[in-house]
This record gives structure tokens, sequence and C-alpha cells, in this order.
């Protein structure tokens, strides 16, 4: 069976996705911070929990430490966990925002790499957004062009960027980046609108279910590659 983490996974579009997989047969690993809401998750979908801090070295290290032990390999790693940081546009608020988005994504990344190499199709997705592309943020006629959110942006720009890095420098492990969509969630309640996470899951969950063949180093949304 194939063995997947999903950070951020107790709510919202990561909850849909563990969904979606675990209907597909995965064995899936809700990762989040909070003990009460991730088990609570994991138990209202038969997925399997583990506490997970993208921002606390040592919580990364022992969620991955735990996945090894039980299932000594890992499948599939979507980086899902973000946060807004709307409204304040301050150093502290410019640390947390990048902590969780940008360096949340290197903290997992390094811990989950030796598990993922025992995987006969490792594949890695980065939950981005195409507020963070530069395109997209420039074209008056993109919704993007409006949204006053520079420091997510900014690390959603850095998480698009890792993500490409990383195919560079792990060849053998799939790494690709998606816009899921304008959703409605917690993480977009200061915004109007959105679909609704179901609909943005089944992006990631086509990225993270690719052939061992698939494409790697790309930005991606429902309909194809994007610019950014």
């Amino acid at each position: 069976m194939t063995v997947t983490l999903i950070t951020g996974a107790n709510k919202g579009i990561g909850f849909e996705t563990a969904k979606q997989l675990l209907e597909l047969g995965h064995v899936v690993y809700i990762g989040a911070r909070d003990v009460e809401r991730g088990e609570k998750a994991a138990a209202a979908l038969g997925a399997r929990f583990v506490q997970l801090d993208v921002t606390d070295d040592a919580s990364v290290s022992s969620a991955l430490a735990t996945i090894g032990s039980a299932e000594g390999r890992l499948d599939i790693l979507v980086h899902n966990a973000g946060i807004l940081g709307h409204g304040v546009t301050d150093g502290p608020t410019a640390l947390r925002v990048f902590n969780t988005n940008a360096v949340g994504i290197v903290r997992v990344t390094e811990a989950a790499l030796p598990l993922l190499r025992k995987s006969s199709n490792p594949t890695v997705v980065t939950v981005s957004s195409s507020a963070g592309s530069f395109w997209a943020v420039n074209n008056p006629d993109r919704p993007e062009f409006h949204l006053p959110t520079a420091l997510y942006s900014a690390s959603k720009s850095a998480a698009t960027m890792l993500t490409v890095q990383y195919a560079k420098s792990q060849p053998g492990i799939k790494f690709n980046a998606v816009e899921p969509g304008f959703t409605a969630t917690d993480l977009t309640a200061a915004f109007e609108g959105g679909r609704t996470p179901e609909e943005s899951a089944r992006t990631i969950v086509r990225l993270a279910t690719l052939d061992a063949d698939g494409p790697t180093g790309t930005f991606q949304d429902e309909t194809g590659e994007l610019r950014w």
C-alpha cells in the first residue's frame, strides 16, 4: 500500500486530500500541530495521526521517525501546511509566514528524504499558490493582481522555487508544486467566495498519484502548467 504524509491535514484542503487518497487505498498519515484536532480528524477519516509542527525541528524529526518505524518508507509527501499572515506586514509576521510556508518545506523534506528514497515511486507535492507567481500578480486580468497579501505571496514564490530546486537536486524523486484554486477554508476566511476543498484537492491528488515517468519540477493547476 502507498504510504502518504500530508502536513496540516486536520482541516481544509489537506483533510480533503487525505480523504481522497484514503479512498484510493493509501495509508495516510495526517500531520497536525494540535494533537486533539489531529487525532479527531484522523479518527473521522480512518487515517493515522502524527504530531507535526513544520516550524519545529524536533517535531518534524519525531514525526518522520514514527512513520519510518511503522512503515519503513514514505511514498508520497504533501506539503500542505500554510498560513496567510494577512493584515500586518512587519518583521515578526514575515518570519512567522516564511517559517511555516517556506522553511517548513525544507525541514520536512530533509527529514523525509531518507524514507522517500526507499520508495519505488517517491513523490512530493507542494501546495503553493499563483499568488506567488510573478506572471499572475503582474497581470491585471488575473485575480492575483489585486491580492493584498505580500508576505503570503512572497513565501509561496519561495515554496515554488524550493520545489523546482529539489526536483533538480533529487532526480530520483518527483517534486511538483500546485495551485489548488481559490478555496473556501479557514485560511481564506478574510476573502469572500471560493470553491469547495473537495474540488481543490483533486489537483493535489492528481499530482500525488503520478506514474513513475510523470513530470517533475513543474508548477500546475487543474488545467496544466502555470507560468510563474
